[in-house]
């Protein structure tokens, strides 16, 4: 049971909550109340209570000094604070203290009942998380096979023979001559420490039902299991360890596997597992990678591959964002299927990120060649393509404001003409090209579409429906023929009835029908 204080001035609230809610059946007793924040904090300081009910605005000590206060004294606690509409904004001040539930005045027993059982499951989940970890210290302490972790490193750092294994094979009572194994390769994403490798081990071990020996090998976890065959089943457990640890932790991990083998070969079954886990650049942290995983189908070596950097320059150039980003997806996918050498590829992506900042001034090139290195030391080719694909928006943006400025005026006399000229049946973007502004219709039409993100066609259509609209709208009585010609359609007013319904869902006879109900 969680233990639960209330505490409020107004003395009929605190009584009313104290027999209207049924503190036990959510699992807490209500150990008193209090009028004040001073009489709560001597309760709290006496009884220690795992929640505390407090109005905002009380005489002596208010609801957020009483926060401020114990929080400095007993963090553990946790507090629902109640106040009316005035105070609202003042109580998010309490956030700085951990308060996330706040309770509008005047509240019913479910929405306090509500709020104490989400945070009694809080509290739960935190204790369940608290005694993990303190099992996981106390196993670290205690019971750390260290002389077997030593014989493991021994195994796959050098050669051995199986009558060199009888050795150890008596010293630790293991059976060393299964006929295959396999070594998993675990290494932790971001920030860890070492606890969070022996927790792992730790949850692999109990897992893993083919498991034989485990160590630490520099900021990675290696485990060597007897091959069983049953790759499916192997990748399961593999699949739960990681999902138990980052249930306790918030901390992924990668895991590479090796090919099954002799023990004696352990450290060959090591450097396969060490190549696999490398290829994470390309496959990604959080994943389970295997030789297959890594093959590299053309075999294909620096000088090998080729990417028209001068294309994807004029693309940059046009400021044409989307174009430039495919440009990078075809670009970073291809390196990531061929798999190359992860130093020849990184050689790749530097090579155009370099073309590409050179489009740039003086100044603005120095301030992106300064960031070549963090480039470089990426640990995934999605997180190069990431920090590529924010320079390369940056630069394309600057580019595109430039040619927006030469273009905008052309496009904006377009969109007048399609005002104007509404109801013209020959209004098309080949009739305005030639007849109105004498230009290419192509490099017209292309021109629309970058400015306004849709093609003529398009944008002609939709504003002709949205005149007709407003035209049923404004004038009851009008007829479709009468319509379809004022907006283009004179000559074909089936036409026009079956393109207002393609984007309204009616027939304009039906939308000024509905039009009229709505009235």
């Amino acid at each position: 049971m969680y233990k639960v204080l209330l505490v409020d001035d107004e003395r009929i609230i605190t009584d009313g909550m104290a027999k209207v809610i049924a503190w036990e059946s959510i699992g807490t007793t209500l150990i008193g109340t209090a009028r004040n924040g001073i009489e709560a904090f001597s309760v709290i300081e006496q009884k220690q209570p795992d929640i505390v009910i407090s109005d905002i605005k009380m005489p002596g000590m208010n609801g957020l000094e009483l926060v401020e206060k114990v929080n400095s004294v007993f963090p553990h606690i946790r507090f629902i604070l109640l106040s009316g509409f005035s105070e609202f904004d003042y109580a998010k001040q309490a956030m700085a203290y951990g308060v996330k539930h706040y309770l509008l005045k005047p509240c019913n027993e479910h929405s306090i009942m509500d709020a104490v059982t989400e945070l009694c499951e809080d509290l739960t989940q935190r204790l369940n998380r608290e005694k993990f970890v303190q099992q996981m210290k106390g196993t670290l302490e205690s019971v750390m096979p260290y002389a077997k972790e030593q014989m493991l490193k021994e195994i796959v750092t050098n050669q051995y023979e199986n009558k060199d294994l009888d050795y150890y094979h008596k010293l630790f009572q293991l059976d060393l001559h299964s006929s295959k194994v396999r070594l998993v390769l675990f290494q932790l994403e971001g920030e860890f420490y070492f606890e969070h490798m022996f927790a792992i081990k730790n949850i692999a071990e109990h897992i893993l039902a083919s498991y034989i020996l485990s160590c630490t090998v520099g900021e990675t976890v290696l485990l060597l299991i007897e091959d069983d065959e049953d790759t499916l089943s192997l990748h399961s457990q593999i699949e739960k360890i990681k999902k138990t640890f980052f249930q306790y932790y918030q901390i992924d991990c990668t895991i590479a596997i090796s090919e099954e083998g002799s023990i004696c070969h352990a450290n060959k079954l090591y450097k396969e597992a060490l190549d696999c886990l490398s290829y994470r650049f390309y496959l990604n942290e959080g994943g389970i990678i295997t030789t297959k995983d890594i093959s590299n189908p053309y075999n294909l070596a620096e000088g090998d591959f080729y990417f028209d950097d001068q294309k994807f320059c004029r693309l940059v150039k046009s400021g044409s964002w989307e174009d430039v980003k495919n440009e990078i997806s075809n670009f970073i996918n291809h390196l990531i299927y061929l798999k190359l050498d992860i130093h020849t590829t990184k050689s790749y992506v530097i090579q155009l990120f370099n073309s590409m900042i050179r489009l740039c001034e003086a100044e603005q090139m120095n301030k992106y060649l300064g960031q070549l290195t963090v480039l470089l030391e990426m640990e995934t080719i999605q997180t190069m393509k990431s920090f590529f694909e924010s320079v390369a928006q940056e630069i394309t943006s600057l580019f595109y404001n430039q040619n927006k400025k030469k273009h905008s005026a052309i496009i904006n006399k377009v969109i007048e003409i399609i005002e104007k000229h509404m109801g013209n049946q020959h209004l098309s973007l080949h009739w305005v090209a030639n007849e109105m502004l004498y230009m290419n219709a192509d490099y017209l039409g292309k021109l629309f579409k970058k400015e306004t993100g849709e093609k003529f066609s398009n944008y002609l259509t939709k504003q002709r429906i949205e005149m007709a609209i407003k035209l049923i709208e404004k004038e009851n009585d009008v007829k479709v023929f009468e319509i379809a010609e004022k907006i283009g359609y004179g000559e074909n007013p089936q036409y026009f009835s079956q393109v207002f319904k393609k984007h309204t869902g009616y027939t304009p006879s039906e939308y000024k029908k509905e039009s009229l109900q709505g009235q």
